[in-house]
């Protein structure tokens, strides 16, 4: 993935400007049926939730969004295109400190163990595929209440 300029638009949002109180949560994964179950799991836990299929959708998303949260895959586009997006986020000042839960199974398709590292993959937390609606839902809380 090539690196992608994020625009700063002048009508972004500011985490805090909603209307709602509640956290704002950004899923970003190609595969479209993990994002569906998942943001319903999210909205039921009374998170605003939205959705983006790629990492050029997901740069663009945080920026228009403002998540409070970025829930991102690693293997979408291409097999490490979840960890350039995190770097473009951890390189942009709008983004930076945005928490992300990189959820994968890349542990499974590649024979490395990945953990979270402030220069190589500077992510919050790492949970590997699947994960239970349970288990997402608590590891959320839990960034959300540390940030």
């Amino acid at each position: 993935m090539e690196k992608i300029e994020i625009p700063f638009r002048a009508t972004q949002a500011k985490k805090g400007d909603s209307m709602h109180s509640e956290k704002r949560v950004l899923l970003v994964d190609d595969d479209r049926d993990f994002v569906e179950m998942n943001k319903a799991v999210l909205e039921k836990q009374g998170y605003i939730v939205d959705s983006a299929f790629n990492g050029e959708e997901g740069l663009i998303k945080a920026m228009e969004f403002c998540p409070d949260l970025i829930i991102l895959d690693v293997m979408m586009t291409t097999k490490n295109e979840g960890f350039n997006v995190t770097h473009e986020l951890r390189n942009h000042s709008a983004t930076e400190e945005i928490p992300i839960l990189m959820l994968t199974a890349v542990n499974k398709e590649v024979p490395y163990h990945f953990e979270k590292d402030e220069t190589w993959l500077p992510v919050d937390m790492f949970l590997e595929k699947p994960v239970s609606p349970a288990q997402l839902i608590e590891e959320v809380k839990i960034l959300l209440e540390n940030h």
